[in-house]
């Protein structure tokens, strides 16, 4: 599949809006998260970035049938292509919000985190970090995302240690994300538009905005930052 049949890309004003098409789970593998680095690329221009997908999830993770039949050798190009995506994410000169449009589990609940602000559908949908109930490890850089984005403790571990699934209404009462709307798909992301416009009406120096993020969430920063910063890798060769 190429990359344009991954996700699309629109301005909405100000607002580049980015889309994961499709109403699968929109698992992460190299070939998604290439197709968005490039869309998150194209940006240039905008004001602000908004992330949402079509369909009942935002993202359910990391591609696990994608591992279990590529060669080992390729492994690394996920992980990698993730903390690149992050990397990116975090130097954009712009504000970015994330439209949860369905359930974020794992990685997926990883990539919604990395935004500056997140906007979640309150009729459906999970925040979920589902390694404890895998038996997966946590990737050291989730472990800080979540340390530098979750300010509580008690919220924390229930995300990563417990493994609750968190709705929208819980996870704004937490702090977790900043707002639970009603409605469908497109609600939210209206919602996501309206509140990016806002920032970018705010008018800031985009590279200024892009340092402080940097030294806001520094551990973070540290463990992607040699990823991005550079073209998307194109999609490996099996």
């Amino acid at each position: 599949m190429e990359s344009k049949d991954l996700c699309a890309v629109e301005r909405r004003g100000r607002v580049h809006l980015i889309t994961i098409t499709g109403a699968g789970d929109h698992r992460l593998n190299p070939a998604l998260l290439a197709a968005l680095r490039s869309a998150v690329a194209a940006s240039a221009g905008a004001g602000a970035l908004v992330l949402a997908a079509e369909g009942k999830y935002f993202s359910n993770g990391f591609d696990q049938a994608w591992v279990r039949t590529a060669p080992p050798h390729l492994h690394a190009t996920m992980d990698g292509g993730f903390r690149a995506l992050v990397a990116d994410l975090l130097a954009l000169p712009m504000p970015t919000v994330a439209a949860v449009t369905g359930h974020a589990a794992a990685a997926g609940c990883a990539l919604a985190l990395a935004h500056d602000a997140v906007v979640m559908r309150g009729s459906r949908g999970f925040l979920y970090m589902s390694e404890v109930d895998a038996g997966i490890k946590i990737v050291d850089f989730f472990a800080e995302l979540i340390r530098e984005k979750v300010p509580d403790a008690a919220a924390r571990r229930d995300l990563v240690l417990r493994g609750d699934k968190m709705t929208a209404a819980e996870a704004a009462r937490r702090g977790i994300v900043d707002a639970a709307v009603d409605g469908g798909v497109g609600d939210v992301v209206a919602a996501a538009v309206a509140e990016a416009e806002r920032l970018a009406a705010r008018g800031w120096d985009g590279e200024v905005l892009a340092e402080i993020r940097k030294a806001a969430w520094p551990k973070v920063w540290g463990k992607v930052k040699d990823h991005g910063a550079g073209p998307a890798a194109a999609r490996p060769r099996l």
